[in-house]
């Protein structure tokens, strides 16, 4: 069972209750046509001021049926306002059957066909063909031919003019029908018009909609404002890029986003210059911004294009290390076989009762470089083989409580070592909760490895809350260990970039790498009382209490 588009039945109304207005008011101005005819007619005649044939040859019929139009006229006017009972096709018989009659009355006391006031009738029924679209064209025109010719035939047997004009009477007759054809195939004709023009209309709400909705689901932020930088369009994307704003559609671009308010009137079409990166707020995503003008002339204001540059970044390296983690995953493949026969053969070399003392020390190296060869091919190959990401929402705080449990077992770290303070309580994270695992514990194993003193003595802080200034939450990793120095911070999410001798140079990569899959932000901050804070940012939310 199929059901039909409430929108488009929608339109499909608004079609329809069009069309019967149009009708309405075509009746009403046949109405006010026939109002102005018949008190024109009187007037004329009752004023002496018209043309001598008007009731001169029954003075008394004709003001007599002048004045009874004008009545009945005057009725289906009352008729009209008040409320139809009839439909607009039988309302507009019902007075195109009133003229007939009345007309051809007033003709008959004006002279008979010879006075030409039977070309009124011609008038009535094209107006009454017109608005019943052709559904009582011939009806009336067969009516209007038959009165008339009856009309003659009356004054013949009566002898009531002194010629007969019974050749006049047929040539009206055929006008009559000819005016019958004409208007049913003007009817048809606007039949079909009208129904290409609600189709049209259709299609046009259609595409609409369907530009709405694309527009709303891009992934790329879409702002459009007039020539006074008044916002009149902002997609979802857009609205979230800028950290979710308490602007909506009539606010100045200034109140969503000063800086980018700014690079909009600073920006020049003709020098074809990329505006610089900004952030709408500190510790907000920095974004880029390309601008386009819009009408005729360049005149009716600009549509602005954000994009974030970090998902940019991502998906130009993620281009790159497309083939390159092919190349590293097969080339690590090969490597283990290799690797795996030298491991076994140390194993068996120190189970030898016949290796010398002194030699051992040579077996223990190629098990320790054999062990951190295998531990940058795993390294590589979890990052080869790393999955899509599948962000939820989940409260920062209870997961890190359990969290840290599992961690203090699996490290064997004193209960005092890892130390949780989040504030609010309430505040809530996006992320994929496994690679947000994978992510801490590449950061706390590696402020175990650098950590230069007893275990001990190690303090790792994990705190959170939500920032005052983009208002999203974030989670610092601070430890007491000896910190990066200076000439390093550039190149520590590099891969391969080691301090150790015995370290990979592919944690801090990964977990960048896995932070920008999840468009959060990971980045070093020297503490001013020594060791090291890595910073998970997330985007601002809006909803959260500010702290």
């Amino acid at each position: 069972m199929s059901f039909a588009d409430p929108g488009q039945l929608k339109l499909e109304l608004e079609s329809t209750q069009a069309l019967g207005g149009a009708t309405e008011q075509s009746i009403r101005i046949f109405f006010y046509y026939r109002l102005i005819l018949a008190s024109l007619l009187g007037i004329l005649f009752f004023s002496k001021t018209g043309p001598a044939l008007l009731g001169h040859t029954d003075p008394g019929l004709f003001a007599l049926t002048d004045i009874a139009y004008i009545g009945l006229v005057i009725a289906s006017g009352l008729l009209l306002y008040a409320g139809r009972p009839l439909s607009p096709n039988q309302q507009t018989f019902l007075m195109v059957f009133v003229d007939i009659g009345a007309i051809t009355l007033l003709m008959h006391a004006s002279g008979g066909i010879s006075s030409g006031l039977g070309m009124l009738l011609a008038v009535s029924i094209a107006a009454g063909s017109l608005i019943t679209r052709g559904a009582y064209a011939s009806l009336a025109a067969a009516l209007a031919s038959l009165v008339v010719l009856a009309e003659q035939v009356y004054a013949h047997l009566n002898q009531t003019f002194e010629t007969t004009a019974y050749t006049q009477a047929g040539l009206l007759g055929t006008l009559f029908f000819a005016i019958a054809i004409l208007a049913q195939v003007m009817a048809r004709q606007l039949k079909t018009s009208e129904a290409l023009s609600s189709q049209r209309k259709l299609d046009l709400a259609d595409m609409e909609q369907l530009n709405d909705y694309v527009i709303q689901h891009m992934l790329t932020g879409i702002i459009v404002v007039d020539t006074d930088s008044t916002i009149r369009l902002m997609n979802e994307s857009a609205w979230y890029l800028l950290g979710m704003p308490e602007v909506g559609t009539g606010s100045p671009l200034d109140q969503a986003c000063h800086k980018l308010a700014v690079q909009l009137a600073e920006w020049d079409p003709e020098q074809h210059i990329p505006p610089e990166p900004f952030r709408p707020a500190a510790g907000g995503r920095e974004l880029t911004a390309g601008f386009s003008l819009l009408g005729e002339n360049n005149q009716g204001g600009a549509v602005i294009f954000l994009e974030d540059t970090a998902t940019v970044t991502q998906q130009a390296q993620q281009m790159k290390l497309a083939s390159l983690g092919r190349l590293t995953a097969s080339v690590a493949h090969e490597i283990r076989n290799p690797l795996g026969a030298i491991s076994h053969a140390g194993q068996l070399l120190r189970e030898s009762s016949e290796i010398p003392q002194a030699d051992r020390r040579l077996i223990d190296i190629i098990s320790t470089n054999t062990g951190r060869v295998n531990e940058i091919i795993e390294n590589i190959l979890q990052l080869s083989r790393r999955g899509r990401s599948l962000p939820k929402e989940f409260l920062l705080k209870p997961w890190l409580e359990q969290f840290i449990g599992e961690l203090a077992r699996t490290l064997n770290l004193s209960a005092g070592a890892l130390q949780l303070r989040i504030e609010p309580d309430s505040t809530l994270i996006r992320m994929d909760p496994s690679q947000f695992r994978q992510v801490f514990v590449i950061l706390c194993e590696n402020s175990i490895k650098h950590f230069d003193r007893e275990r001990e003595a190690l303090s790792i802080q994990i705190s959170g809350g939500i920032t005052r200034e983009s208002g999203g939450p974030f989670v610092d990793i601070i430890d007491n260990g000896p910190g990066i120095a200076p000439e390093h911070v550039r190149q520590m999410f590099e891969p391969f970039f080691t301090t150790r001798n015995a370290g990979t140079g592919l944690g801090l990569y990964i977990a960048k790498e896995l932070c920008e899959a999840n468009r959060l932000g990971l980045d070093y901050i020297p503490p001013p009382y020594g060791g090291s804070c890595f910073r998970i940012t997330f985007p601002g939310r809006g909803n959260q209490p500010v702290r």
